[in-house]
């Protein structure tokens, strides 16, 4: 992180009750309704953390009547342990072959990486990812991007880890998969909780909403608005919790 980028980090630091959160500023959405955001530090959440319980002692001293949650997809799959290890994962011929020819992208490693690509293959089939490295490969000189993804479907674009570059050394050897239940996690969060909260899997390219809790306030529109900068920042800053305030 660069000396502006953490200059600005702490400008926006704030303790209240005993929680560290970043107030990452409003925003005015398209239909002029405007959102302050909060995101929320953790500590490092391991594999089978009760997601209620971190609610609770993170969010609740800070909530007010109106605010609105945004959980991280990848904290929820710790918690959920919706994981694979390395030690689960055999890359074959194939997946020794196609992950030469990923790129790497500035949110990670993409595909580039054996374990995650036969994790791939694992998970849809060799034939669909087949044909979806052949489709990428004809429309990337058009500068046609995401189509492996769009191709492959079935939340291939959530799985998250084997990073080699990652500040956690767990996520070395560990790769995070988007819960099957995003809606029954969700309305089973609020039950518990009383927030409304939205699962959501963002970074600074997209923000892909898995579900929200029944009755939450908000549209997917305005949802896609408050978060459109990705106030849940970066990986590192442990901040998966972002409150949502609007006024």
């Amino acid at each position: 992180m660069g000396i502006i980028a953490s200059r600005n980090l702490e400008e926006q630091r704030r303790e209240q009750h005993g929680i560290t959160y970043f107030d990452r500023g409003d925003v005015t959405g398209s239909d002029g309704q405007v959102y302050s955001r909060y995101a929320i530090q953790t500590h490092f959440v391991n594999r089978g953390e009760d997601q209620a319980e971190l609610v609770e002692r993170y969010v609740r001293p800070l909530w007010q009547q109106g605010d609105v949650l945004s959980f991280g997809a990848k904290v929820m799959a710790m918690c959920v342990e919706s994981v694979k290890t390395r030690d689960e994962v055999k890359p074959g011929f194939w997946a020794n072959l196609l992950w030469r020819f990923a790129a790497i992208n500035t949110t990670g490693v993409g595909m580039h990486e054996p374990y995650k690509m036969q994790l791939v293959i694992d998970m849809v089939g060799l034939p669909r990812v087949l044909l979806a490295a052949a489709l990428s490969a004809v429309t990337k000189p058009f500068g046609v991007k995401g189509v492996f993804y769009r191709v492959c479907g079935k939340g291939v674009g959530g799985i998250d880890g084997f990073y080699f570059r990652s500040s956690f050394d767990i996520y070395k050897q560990l790769a995070l998969i988007n819960p099957e239940n995003p809606q029954e996690l969700c309305d089973e969060l609020y039950a518990k909780t009383g927030m409304p909260v939205v699962l959501m899997d963002a970074n600074d390219i997209q923000r892909d909403q898995l579900a929200k809790s029944k009755g939450f306030p908000l549209s997917d529109e305005q949802i896609q608005d408050a978060l459109r900068d990705n106030p849940s920042g970066q990986g590192d800053e442990l901040t998966p919790l972002i409150l949502i305030r609007p006024h």
